[in-house]
């Protein structure tokens, strides 16, 4: 499976592909240059329990650490992640 981002100045995404299928895809909002609001996450029913959205999540943490920006995860399975994850903590807004 293959994962992209994709932004513009003020929504961004991210997809996983499987092949030709969307898999699954995660938004987040761009209100400033220091943060992010993760905002909605979907998966494809015959993707679900298959790691997906955590894929999804892991993606976008690994872009605002680089980007040296923080996440606020307004979208209820991203906030679950942040409780669950404490290796991701580090980027929560």
């Amino acid at each position: 499976m293959e994962i992209k981002l994709t932004e513009n100045q003020t929504k961004g995404f991210a997809i996983v592909k499987d092949n030709t299928i969307i898999a699954g895809k995660m938004t987040y909002s761009i209100p400033s240059g220091d943060f992010i609001i993760i905002d909605h996450t979907e998966v494809e029913p015959m993707y679900n329990g298959k790691g997906v959205g955590k894929q999804l999540l892991l993606k976008i943490v690994e872009m605002a650490r680089e980007k040296n920006i923080k996440i606020l995860p307004l979208c209820p399975f991203a906030n679950a992640m942040f409780k669950k994850l404490d290796d991701i903590r580090d980027v929560l807004k």
